[in-house]
């Protein structure tokens, strides 16, 4: 027989894998997939009540195509397996609700404390599937709406800037001169400066760069108002912080709510009533100082598994998997 050599274009041919029939036959023959006794309703929910433990966070998250899924996890299993106990299509709190009620109520009774945001729909999921827990607003969900106040009113300045400078290019035009913007003591424009000016609005002041001392500098003299607001951000953030004491923290937030008042700023008072009308579950945190950091972490990694398997289009599947 004659010894031909063969080429590596045709190795590459002889091994190479078919990935779409390969991952086919992988998903009807070798895995337990159709014998999975949640298949059925994968899509809409699953449910693992062995997983169940004393201390849980319900939260969202986009698994496929931008659709949220309801997702409650157990905090002991810190993202590994044993986590999830329910992953649920949707918010709607009463299909929430109809699912979670499929673990035996002597099984949820023992759930003592669960973490959630400030979301209506959350409220009601943990009020009434743990009747017998301590419900916990998470303190980065109530922080994150000041910040959102903090960075209106930046944005608001910006704007009026950005107008501004547009008003000198045309009055320019009209005049036949040459349009030449003006520069702050640190190379900024006005509008360069609130642009600028985000990341560090989000920092404790210890840990600004010195750009960013120079910067915020500029920023609050300027606009006292925005000095203002980043005061109340900051002091609110101290009170999560610093304290372990319940009620010394009720005093601070109580003290808080009448800065906020006396400031007159419109977003900081909107967000002021939206945290007043879920003070106790706020200051539940100074209890255990319980988050939903567990829950953004495992977040996380369904970003990392969506990212490495460039989407989920097989969602039931990928669920087993």
């Amino acid at each position: 027989m004659d010894n031909h050599p063969i080429s590596s274009n045709s190795l590459e041919k002889f091994y190479r894998i078919n990935g779409s029939y390969f991952g086919k036959q992988y998903k009807e023959h070798l895995s337990d997939y159709n014998d999975w006794e949640q298949k059925e309703h994968a899509p809409q929910w699953l449910l693992f009540a062995d997983n169940l433990g004393p201390q849980l966070s319900l939260d969202e998250t986009s698994l496929t195509n931008g659709e949220l899924y309801t997702i409650l996890t157990n905090k002991e299993g810190k993202g590994r397996k044993g986590t999830i106990v329910a992953m649920i299509e949707g918010t709607s709190s009463d299909k929430i609700i109809e699912v979670l009620r499929r673990i035996p109520e002597e099984k949820r009774d023992k759930v003592k404390e669960i973490t959630i945001d400030m979301a209506n729909s959350m409220h009601r999921v943990a009020k009434n599937c743990f009747t017998k827990a301590s419900r916990v607003i998470d303190r980065f969900h109530v922080q994150k709406l000041a910040y959102d106040a903090l960075q209106e009113m930046r944005i608001k300045h910006r704007w009026d800037a950005i107008n501004e400078a547009t008003n000198d290019i045309e009055n320019a035009k009209l005049d036949k001169q040459k349009y030449t913007p003006k520069f702050l003591s640190n190379g900024d424009t006005k509008k360069q400066l609130l642009a600028r000016s985000r990341y560090l609005l989000f920092k404790s002041s210890e840990k600004w760069t010195e750009k960013q001392k120079t910067r915020a500098a500029l920023l609050f003299e300027m606009y006292p108002n925005i000095k203002k607001g980043y005061s109340l951000t900051h002091s609110l953030r101290m009170i999560f912080s610093k304290n372990d004491d319940k009620v010394v923290a009720r005093t601070k937030l109580a003290k808080w709510f009448n800065d906020i008042t006396e400031s007159g700023f419109k977003s900081f008072n909107t967000i002021s009533a939206t945290v007043y009308s879920h003070y106790p579950e706020i200051l539940n945190y100074f209890d255990n100082r319980s988050t939903n950091a567990s829950a953004e972490s495992f977040n996380a990694k369904l970003k990392a598994f969506r990212a490495t398997i460039r989407g989920v289009n097989d969602t039931s599947f990928s669920c087993i998997e």
